[in-house]
């Protein structure tokens, strides 16, 4: 910054010019002066447990990513561990004959989800916090966040007020599972006050909400779809956010947090960087943000083509979403991205 009340003369400009670039002269320097880093610690690795296979199960738009069995899963949570990650969200996929109109398999204490918290909580104790998504779509034989019914005009439609009872059982079977946090993602008006009182009145009032704030109607949840196996046909359009509104995502944030809400999101990432921005100035409680299937996928396939450096397109992705404000990040890459970080890879 010039003073005031000088003209800045060629030499002076000169200065300025060369100033930023002797902060780039090597890799020591760029790191001493670098604004925002990766750590493990940011970083959530999302993992997909499904019921009734005998080996993990590939997902064929998501390579090198899995529908795990409780043994694997278990695998893949102690590698996280090493590598410095010390949280992990979990989705489950119920067996087909499983699903029903309500998503009945998602509050069983049998359930597949259920399960897999209780064997990673028994294991792994409060050495890193297991979070639990908090939604029907995976359980439901139609494919949508909550059970359906038909509005005055004879439409068929997903009942909000049903749709969070449900949620509130949900909530309560995860945390007797033993799970740390609750993440709601059905984008239901009232859901966190819901789940907050629920868990609350069965006496743990120290299991923490995240609420998916801003989630929108994105089209790069493709691929998560296949991970869950989701049923739905149609779209989820009229209780996901529209990808043209950014006021709302603000307005989201706003009621979840008066709800109750320790945590905020912003679903998905990359594409919404302003959002998160935002998000991330006005919020009083920490804000996550969700690096999506659909991104991962098209990593993963410009990669395998050559066309772009995988690991260094990788962490210039995850680093925008810090520098947008995200204080972490739930992302399919966390555990490898840790390893990277634990050898000096960045």
């Amino acid at each position: 910054m010039t003073h005031p009340n000088r003209e800045t003369g060629p030499r002076e400009a000169a200065e300025l010019i060369r100033r930023p670039r002797r902060l780039r002269t090597s890799p020591a320097m760029r790191d001493l002066v670098a604004e925002y880093r990766l750590h493990p610690e940011d970083l959530i690795q999302v993992l997909f447990v499904r019921d009734g296979i005998e080996e993990p199960a590939e997902i064929s738009s998501m390579p090198g990513q899995y529908q795990h069995t409780l043994a694997s899963v278990l695998e893949a949570v102690r590698r996280a561990e090493a590598a410095g990650v010390r949280c992990v969200d979990l989705f489950g996929v119920p067996r087909e004959e499983d699903k029903d109109a309500d998503g009945s398999a998602a509050w069983h204490p049998e359930g597949i989800l259920n399960r897999a918290i209780r064997a990673i909580r028994e294991e792994f104790g409060d050495r890193l916090v297991i979070m639990a998504d908090t939604c029907l779509d995976e359980f439901t034989d139609h494919g949508h966040c909550g059970p359906l019914t038909t509005d005055p005009k004879g439409r068929t439609v997903v009942d909000n007020d049903a749709s969070v009872a449900l949620y509130r059982r949900m909530a309560v079977s995860q945390a007797e599972a033993g799970a740390h946090v609750v993440s709601p993602s059905g984008m239901m008006d009232g859901q966190i006050a819901g789940i907050r009182e629920a868990l609350d009145a069965a006496g743990f009032a120290d299991v923490s909400v995240m609420a998916y704030s801003a989630k929108y109607a994105s089209a790069f949840f493709g691929p998560f779809r296949d991970a869950v196996g989701s049923s739905l046909t149609g779209d989820r359009k009229t209780y996901q956010q529209d990808p043209a509104n950014r006021r709302e995502s603000l307005l989201e944030a706003r009621l979840d947090v008066e709800e109750g809400a320790d945590m905020v999101m912003v679903k998905p990432a990359l594409a919404y960087l302003d959002i998160l921005r935002e998000v991330a100035e006005e919020s009083p409680v920490p804000v996550a943000a969700y690096h999506v299937s659909g991104e991962y996928a098209m990593i993963e396939a410009a990669a395998a083509n050559g066309w772009v450096d995988r690991e260094r397109i990788v962490l210039e992705s995850l680093t925008s979403i810090r520098r947008a404000g995200a204080d972490m990040i739930l992302t399919y890459y966390a555990t490898e991205v840790a390893e990277w970080l634990r050898d000096g890879r960045r």
